[in-house]
C-alpha cells in the first residue's frame, strides 16, 4: 500500500454538475483539504495556481469542455479607480471599515440572510442556517479576517462620530502577497450604495496600506452577469496556461 505523508495534499475530482455561470455548460472541480500546520502555506501556493478557498477546502475548475473561469488579481499599487468608482467611494464616505478576527455574530448573519434572500434566493446557499454561516466563517485553518462596514453616526457623548449599524461584511484571507476576498455580502436595503464594488475598492486600499501586491477576486467569467464585473478593476493579472498575464485595458 502506498504511504502518503499527512503534509502531502491529496486531490479529488467532483462529478459533473450544471454550471452556475454559463447556461448549458457543466462544471467539475478539483479540490483538496486545507488542514494541518502547513495549511496557510498550501493556501498561498494553491491560490497562486488559481485555486479558491471555501472553508477548509481549496478548489479550482476542471471542466472538460470549457475554460471560461479565469483567476484574476488586481495590481494594488497601480490601480486607479474609474470616474464611476470614485463616485461610489464618495457615496460611501460615511462608512467605517474594521478588520477583525473571524468570529461569526448574529448581526452578521442578519445581513447575510438579507443578502441571500434578495440576491441568491434560488442559489446553493439559500438554505444556510445560522450554524451553517458560523461554519463558513470559523472553518478555516489559514489567516482569515472579517471586515465589517458600518455607517458612522453622530456621537453626542464625544461630539464626534461612532460606528452605527452593520451594512456589509467581507470574509478575507491574508496571503503572503495579497488579500483574497473569499466571500462578501451586504444588506439588501443598501443596494444603491454599490457596496460590492466599494468593498473591492476598500480591499485594494488596505492591500496598499499592508504593503501587499494583490487583491485576489476569484474567477472572472466573460459573458457571465454574475462574474463579469471583476474585469473592471484594472490593471489586473489573469492566470493563463503560461502564467499570470497583465491586463491594463
Amino acid at each position: 500500500m502506498t504511504q502518503h505523508s499527512r503534509n502531502t495534499p491529496q486531490f479529488y475530482l467532483t462529478a459533473p454538475s450544471p454550471c452556475p455561470y454559463l447556461p448549458g455548460q457543466e462544471e467539475r472541480k478539483v479540490f483538496t483539504h486545507l488542514v494541518g500546520e502547513r495549511a496557510g502555506e498550501l493556501n498561498d501556493l494553491l491560490t497562486h495556481g488559481g485555486f479558491r478557498r471555501s472553508q477548509s477546502i481549496a478548489y479550482r475548475p476542471a471542466c472538460e469542455t470549457c475554460r471560461a473561469c479565469v483567476s484574476v488579481r488586481v495590481v494594488a499599487a497601480d490601480f486607479r479607480p474609474t470616474r464611476s468608482m470614485r463616485r461610489i467611494l464618495d457615496r460611501n464616505g460615511d462608512l467605517i471599515g474594521e478588520m477583525r478576527t473571524a468570529v461569526p455574530t448574529s448581526e452578521q448573519y442578519a445581513v447575510f440572510r438579507s443578502y441571500l434572500d434578495s440576491r441568491h434566493r434560488d442559489g446553493g446557499m439559500a438554505d444556510m442556517t445560522v450554524l451553517d454561516y458560523a461554519m463558513m466563517v470559523e472553518d478555516s485553518h489559514v489567516e482569515t479576517r472579517m471586515i465589517e462596514y458600518r455607517r458612522s453616526e453622530p456621537d453626542s457623548s464625544s461630539n464626534g462620530r461612532s460606528a452605527g449599524p452593520l451594512l456589509a461584511v467581507a470574509l478575507t484571507d491574508v496571503l503572503s502577497d495579497g488579500l483574497s476576498m473569499v466571500y462578501s455580502f451586504f444588506h439588501s436595503d443598501e443596494a444603491a450604495r454599490s457596496l460590492g464594488t466599494y468593498m473591492i475598492l476598500d480591499h485594494i486600499a488596505r492591500a496598499r496600506q499592508m504593503r501587499l501586491s494583490y487583491v485576489y477576486l476569484g474567477y472572472w467569467v466573460q459573458g457571465s452577469r454574475k462574474m463579469g464585473y471583476k474585469g473592471r478593476f484594472l490593471p489586473q493579472q489573469r492566470l493563463t496556461p503560461d502564467g499570470w498575464k497583465l491586463v491594463e485595458g
